[in-house]
């Protein structure tokens, strides 16, 4: 799970980065979340990841571009911003799921007595 945290996170950074949306995603989807496979992803992740990686798989590419260059590159701007808005949700479902695999932190402590002889006399 750290590891879909960590590549999401990198995603996220470079979204978050300078230049135009759609040099921004490309950069995040190619370089930290083209090579994951979505069998790895919690049940619940999978669907939202397969959508993106078919929204940016969908256009054959030309001159030796890759499917995800061109298929940004027949997006609007408003449609890049979306994918990237995914991306970040995507980061924010697996956080999420991250932290429901930890063991759960006491509420209150039950803490003993202490024993008499620790206690200072007064």
């Amino acid at each position: 799970m750290t590891y879909h945290v960590d590549r999401l996170y990198a995603a996220v950074s470079v979204l978050a980065g300078d230049g135009h949306i759609k040099q921004r995603l490309i950069k995040a989807y190619q370089e930290n979340l083209d090579d994951i496979v979505e069998d790895d992803l919690p049940r619940n992740l999978k669907k939202a990841f397969c959508d993106l990686r078919s929204r940016l798989h969908c256009v054959a590419p030309l001159n030796g571009e890759g499917p995800v260059r061109a298929s940004v590159r027949k997006m609007s701007v408003s449609e890049a911003s979306e994918c990237a808005v995914k991306v970040v949700d995507l980061y924010s479902k697996v956080i999420r799921e991250a932290e429901n695999l930890q063991d759960p932190l006491p509420l209150q402590h039950d803490a003993e007595k202490v024993p008499p002889f620790l206690v200072k006399s007064v």
